[in-house]
């Protein structure tokens, strides 16, 4: 038994296969993307900046808390400016990002400052639309414990 144990550790040389040879990778084609969405979902703690073309497909995106913002500061007005300016920047450079139309969520510091930062950095913003969920009074409590 022992023996068999030695012989399995040990590989046959005749019956290991080679690397299969893998084909040559073609070059990534750089996308234009001119005219798409922002979506800014700014909470109490975060502000999260993302770039989309215009069916939603995710091209960059940014927060206050990749940005290097801890804590209650990731909450703060100034914390979403640098996330938009980020994704902005990074929209532009990679993608030709130029117009936009801008949908916000949420009701944290953030709202206004993402969207003066975007203007700011010379985006041209179509239209601005809240998407924000309204809350409608929860769902149905418990039942009355009886005791």
């Amino acid at each position: 038994m022992a023996d068999e144990a030695e012989k399995s550790t040990y590989i046959d040389i005749e019956k290991a296969e080679a690397p299969i040879a893998t084909k040559p990778r073609k070059k990534k084609v750089k996308r234009t993307v001119a005219i798409g969405q922002v979506h800014i979902l700014a909470t109490f703690n975060n502000t999260i900046v993302t770039f989309t073309d215009s069916k939603g497909g995710v091209l960059t995106t940014a927060s206050a808390g990749s940005c290097g913002f801890r804590g209650s500061k990731k909450g703060t007005a100034y914390a979403a400016q640098i996330a938009a300016e980020k994704a902005g920047q990074a929209a532009k450079q990679n993608y030709g990002f130029s117009k936009a139309d801008v949908f916000i969520k949420g009701i944290g510091l953030g709202r206004d400052a993402a969207i003066r930062s975007l203007v700011s950095m010379d985006l041209q913003v179509e239209n601005i639309k809240d998407v924000t969920s309204v809350a409608h009074g929860g769902v149905r409590p418990r039942k009355a414990r009886r005791v």
